[in-house]
């Protein structure tokens, strides 16, 4: 087996010390700094290029977060689900699969592990990167079903520059996924399931994804409770459907495109 005690003492420690860092920073809430721990452990225990390609996604996302974050904040205006610190089921939802395939990889090693994988995280960066660089877009923002103008920061809400960061959130996971040595394939995976599942992301944003609407402050938005305090209505999409759910589909729709094409190349 891959995962070894020394490994795994070796993957708690450090995984703890990024996760300590990023909940002193704000950028993680105490169940989702729990969360991400022990993704790191599970991630470091099927190898150290699992923690090194985790800690790579982890640690630029939640810089690209904290970037600007006040401008991004005044220009969403409320409309996100969740800001701030992020929780155990946001952790889930982007890293989940990610750590699926970690724990399949450590009891079962096979490539098909890294392009699952591979394509599930760049699917995540895709979408924090879309997400981050497009909120800043001095553009007007599009909806990517329909094509008519919407709000900065409504789901399935596309811009050039959001798209660009997309881009280079799957990029970024595919490049350092080659730095360390895994198969040109996977690269290839990450590539295209990253920008696979960031577009089916948009999609479900602005289809299926539960929009809800202020009564007090007559404003659409998607959290179940306003700023103002009001429980909000659902308008429009599944009730069900959150934001943490879109992503996490997203990120299953990364994975399974990018081991279909690392499968045929």
């Amino acid at each position: 087996m891959v995962f070894s005690l020394p490994s795994w003492t070796v993957g708690l420690v450090l995984a703890a010390a990024v996760v300590a860092v990023a909940w002193r920073l704000g950028a993680l809430s105490a169940g989702g700094a729990w969360t991400a721990a022990a993704l790191g452990v599970v991630s470091m225990g099927a190898g150290w290029s699992w923690g090194i390609l985790l800690i790579a996604y982890f640690v630029t996302s939640s810089l690209l977060t904290r970037f600007r974050a006040g401008e991004k904040l005044a220009r969403t205006e409320d409309r996100a689900d969740k800001a701030g610190a992020r929780d155990a089921q946001q952790v889930l939802a982007n890293g989940g699969a990610y750590g699926i395939m970690a724990l399949s990889y450590w009891l079962a090693p096979g490539e098909i592990w890294q392009a699952l994988a591979a394509g599930a995280l760049a699917a995540s960066a895709a979408d924090t990167w879309a997400t981050e660089i497009g909120t800043l877009a001095r553009s007007e923002a599009r909806s990517i079903v329909g094509w008519h103008p919407v709000p900065t920061g409504t789901s399935g809400g596309i811009t050039a520059l959001g798209l660009g960061g997309s881009l280079a959130g799957a990029g970024l996971v595919a490049g350092v996924a080659w730095l360390v040595g895994w198969p040109m394939t996977t690269a290839v995976a990450a590539l295209a399931g990253g920008l696979t599942g960031s577009l089916v992301d948009s999609v479900l944003g602005a289809s299926l994804q539960a929009r809800r609407h202020c009564t007090k402050c007559n404003a659409i938005t998607e959290r179940l409770v306003h700023s103002c305090g009001t429980r909000t209505d659902v308008v429009g999409g599944i009730e069900w459907l959150d934001n943490d759910g879109v992503n996490a589909i997203a990120t299953l729709f990364g994975a399974v495109t990018g081991a279909a094409i690392a499968t045929f190349i």
